[in-house]
């Protein structure tokens, strides 16, 4: 499935649309009953995320100082969309001379992959949005600041080329051109296939996009690894999240 014109390629998360607005009411006064009631309809996550934006490349090592084994060299740019490499921050330590590191999320193989960096050549930057993807409900849901604002139907991977599951997070997002398969945007993740280690000359990258010539049924597991959403929601969602984004997927 083709992101641009010059041919790189995601398996794609596609998340089904839907657009389930939940709203919720205010009073002056509300029963404990009421008060349960609406925590079980809008519960919270993590109200906010730590984000490091690189403004150089940066050597990610396996613990927070210069002589531990390298883990990744991490670009200061997406390679699609050529945007500033935005990485989730899990901790901090103070190394050798003072210097501040930050343990990151970096993408690519294998999924999951963490690394210490050094602070100086990031810039700090914090989102309020995170989306959890629920592989047995075939649901995406989208928070912000802690409060659940928005849940899709969702086409997720078939057996054979299942969705992985763990913590990952947005690494672009992709305006795709008129007419190619899974527009018209694709959430690019930092999770990658444990079905298919290349796909259509690319890393077998999952993402998150809409069903523009390719269809698929909201609710069923028929893609080969990403999640399909309707228009709609992939529109909403790419209007409003970025790179760095957490994204849970789990099995149920």
């Amino acid at each position: 499935m083709s992101l641009h014109r010059a041919g790189r390629r995601l398996i794609v998360l596609l998340a089904a649309a839907g657009l389930l607005g939940l709203a919720v009411g205010s009073a002056a006064y509300a029963s404990p009953a009421a008060s349960a009631a609406r925590a079980r309809t809008t519960p919270r996550e993590q109200a906010t995320q730590e984000l490091a934006v690189l403004v150089s490349q940066h050597s990610a090592h396996k613990a927070p100082e210069a002589g531990s084994p390298l883990v990744a060299t991490v670009s200061p740019i997406r390679p699609i969309t050529g945007e500033p490499t935005t990485l989730p921050v899990l901790a901090r330590s103070i190394g050798a001379g003072g210097v501040m590191w930050l343990q990151v999320m970096l993408p690519g193989r294998p999924d999951g992959l963490t690394g210490w960096i050094a602070q100086p050549g990031t810039r700090a930057a914090v989102t309020p949005w995170r989306i959890t993807v629920n592989l047995h409900t075939r649901r995406v849901t989208v928070y912000n600041d802690g409060a659940r604002v928005r849940m899709f139907k969702a086409v997720v991977g078939k057996p054979s080329t299942p969705t992985p599951t763990g913590q990952f997070f947005v690494e672009e997002v992709v305006q795709m051109q008129p007419g190619e398969p899974g527009g018209p945007f694709a959430l690019a993740l930092s999770a990658r296939s444990n079905a298919l280690q290349e796909f259509e000359g690319g890393p077998g990258q999952i993402a998150m996009h809409g069903r523009d010539n390719l269809g698929g049924t909201l609710g069923a597991a028929e893609s080969h690894g990403c999640v399909r959403l309707g228009t709609e929601a992939i529109d909403w969602l790419a209007a409003r999240v970025g790179g760095g984004t957490p994204v849970t997927i789990t099995a149920g």
